[in-house]
């Protein structure tokens, strides 16, 4: 046998010796459901770096370089000492963890490897330890539950997922504990090879999905509180949840209503995921629960999970929104991130810039497959994937008629979704619903006007706003700027008296994520473009947030609440006669937002200085300029911050 050289043994048995010396634990080693509690302890690290950090694997066998997320040790107080623990919540991917601490060291980083921030991806050439493997337990029912209507009204259909594809059941009753109804569910997946493109269909991005599951609830009273389980006797029913059932009687309506929320990991990841995407949930929850036996549902217009290709963050999004979405429906539209890929079916000439790779490879897959809106349409991939579901649709609630469009495929006159708009709206019953509002993800208006939606935004107008004007659609809400900005009744840029023939517009895509457009150049960026406040915009904010439409026959109100205090900040309401109130002086929150953008969203080489770089991404992780860590509150100023990536 040959022989090492002498200094090689020696960093061998040190490395061997560093290794077999590092404790590490987790407590407890099974856990029951998403959101419990693990702790992650370790001792005996030599000379700890503030670099040093620990990788969390999903299955616990993937590639030192295919970790989920990571937190740096130094997050711990006791650091170092060479001690510490860390508790997070854990999500259940249907597949066993690990955890790994690696040594790092400033010297090692490089460059080259970095996330979408362009903060530098953790070195894994020096592992000092991994845990045991633990999971979840088995038998504790389906998760992931979220509702929505179906074309029918006295239906109401409920996804879940589980990690096979055994027959499971929706059981629903009018008490807790009285099941007089059971449904089989339908059960769908899709594979690695349906994904179109990098990172999903790559072994860093994908993650097994799990079969999702869809049952449908039917025959069910108008207006009625109903409680439900899903699951089955031989792998375990979820705990009860219940719902209100629609009521076509009813001429009230109540939605929530955003755009761009993205969902929270309790770790850094190779993308940015968007803290701010928990106080949306938690307001929009508190204000379901206050409103008791009435019936409401949430739209969620677009950039739905910002998951891009990487798998499990879609399993992030539906255990957050589960609290709210297994009590009301939750209707979405497409937006570029979850659809655009470089070889999509239509891709005219003049939206080469528009259509990029924002999707991430998903190519709508799983945005087809894990939600089921009503209506059929569809649009084939060109490729072995599934075709995209979920496109443009319509139902009545209340008072109001709700039309969703798709911004990504194919809206031009004599398209498929063109003769749908047009015939939908030709339909509207307007004694029975004197309403109509359109929802699409790309705006038609915005005075943040950033250059590559600006062929979009034409061909909006050119083909979409006159239908719009002809059919006296009320209220026009869009996502995709992360901002909140309300329009006056408008039509080719003209404001008017009514909004019969002017809709009113307005961008609501500030429920979470934070890569703002600019309006204003920052004081050490006066070269920036200067976009002005016209006099159709009349109002525009810089606060995460939601908004809340209430409506009757008579009149419908919007208003934007934000997320800092809960509290409403802008409202307008619309009456059926036509009149548009409140909201009538043009206002900015722009100069005085509580909402402060942060230095890591800034690449490290705008930074400068590799010193100043390390500082900031080290921040970035530890929280004290990271965005999943902004304090909500008063602010003396809100700092745009540049970015393409919307």
């Amino acid at each position: 046998m040959r022989k090492l050289p002498f200094f090689l043994l020696l960093l061998s048995l040190h490395t061997q010796t560093s290794f077999s010396k590092v404790n590490i634990s987790v407590t407890p080693t099974t856990l029951q459901k998403s959101g419990d509690t693990v702790t992650i302890s370790w001792s005996n690290v030599e000379a700890p770096s503030k670099l040093d950090w620990l990788g969390f694997y999903s299955p616990p066998d993937s590639h030192h370089d295919h970790f989920i997320g990571y937190k740096f040790l130094s997050s711990s107080p006791s650091w170092q000492s060479g001690s510490g623990s860390i508790s997070l919540p854990i999500t259940n991917l249907r597949s066993n963890y690990s955890f790994r601490i690696f040594h790092w060291t400033e010297s090692e980083i490089n460059p080259k490897r970095h996330d979408h921030d362009h903060n530098p991806l953790p070195g894994t050439a020096h592992l000092l330890a991994e845990s045991d493997v633990f999971g979840f337990e088995s038998g504790q029912g389906p998760e992931q539950i979220h509702l929505a209507y179906t074309d029918v009204e006295d239906e109401m259909r409920v996804m879940f997922v589980v990690g096979d594809g055994e027959e499971r059941s929706v059981k629903w009753g009018e008490r807790d504990g009285e099941w007089s109804h059971v449904s089989v569910a339908r059960v769908v997946r899709y594979e690695r090879e349906d994904m179109c493109d990098a990172p999903a269909n790559g072994s860093i991005g994908w993650r097994d999905p799990g079969w999702i599951h869809d049952g449908v609830m039917k025959d069910l009273k108008k207006g009625f509180r109903y409680y439900y389980q899903v699951g089955s006797d031989s792998k375990g029913w979820s705990t009860t949840r219940s719902f209100v059932s629609r009521n076509g009687d009813s001429d009230e309506t109540i939605a929530f209503l955003f755009g761009d929320m993205g969902t929270s990991t309790p770790y850094a990841t190779f993308i940015r995921t968007q803290d701010e995407s928990i106080s949306t949930m938690k307001w929009i929850l508190r204000d379901i629960e206050a409103i008791g036996d009435r019936h409401a549902f949430v739209s969620h217009i677009g950039d739905i999970s910002y998951a891009r290709g990487y798998s499990w963050v879609w399993d992030h999004f539906f255990t957050q929104i589960e609290p709210v979405a297994s009590k009301v429906p939750y209707h979405v539209c497409i937006g570029n991130h979850e659809y655009d890929w470089p070889l999509q079916p239509w891709k005219p000439e003049w939206a080469n810039a528009v259509y990029g790779t924002d999707g991430g490879g998903e190519c709508g897959v799983p945005y087809s497959l894990k939600f089921n809106m009503p209506g059929n349409s569809s649009e084939p991939t060109g490729t072995r994937a599934p075709p995209t579901r979920n496109l443009y649709y319509s139902f009545d609630a209340g008072a109001v008629h709700f039309v969703y469009i798709s911004t990504e495929t194919n809206f031009v006159s004599g398209s498929s979704q063109y003769n749908f708009i047009t015939q939908d709206l030709e339909s509207v019953n307007r004694s029975k619903t004197p309403f109509v509002v359109v929802q699409g993800h790309r705006p038609m208006y915005t005075t943040s006007n950033e250059n590559r939606d600006a062929p979009m935004r034409n061909k909006m107008l050119e083909h979409l706003e006159p239908l719009f004007a002809k059919h006296n659609v009320t209220l026009a809400l869009w996502g995709h700027v992360h901002r909140y900005e309300r329009f006056c009744p408008v039509y080719n840029f003209t404001c008017g008296s009514t909004w019969k023939g002017f809709p009113v517009h307005a961008v609501i895509g500030m429920a979470g994520q934070d890569w703002q457009p600019i309006w204003e150049p920052r004081p050490d960026h006066s070269s920036d473009p200067i976009f002005p406040q016209p006099a159709r915009s009349m109002y525009r904010g810089g606060e995460f947030g939601y908004t809340k439409l209430v409506a009757t026959k008579e009149k419908l109100t919007l208003t934007y609440i934000g997320n800092h205090d809960g509290q409403m900040h802008d409202k307008v309401e619309i009456l059926a006669s036509g009149e548009v109130l409140g909201g009538g002086d043009r206002t900015s929150e722009d100069a005085g937002a509580r909402t402060e953008a942060v230095d890591s969203t800034f690449s490290w080489y705008v930074k400068g200085a590799s010193v100043l770089v390390l500082g900031a991404f080290v921040g970035y992780i530890l929280g004290y300029v990271s965005p999943s860590r902004k304090q909500n509150g008063n602010r003396a100023s809100w700092t745009p911050v540049k970015s393409e990536d919307i």
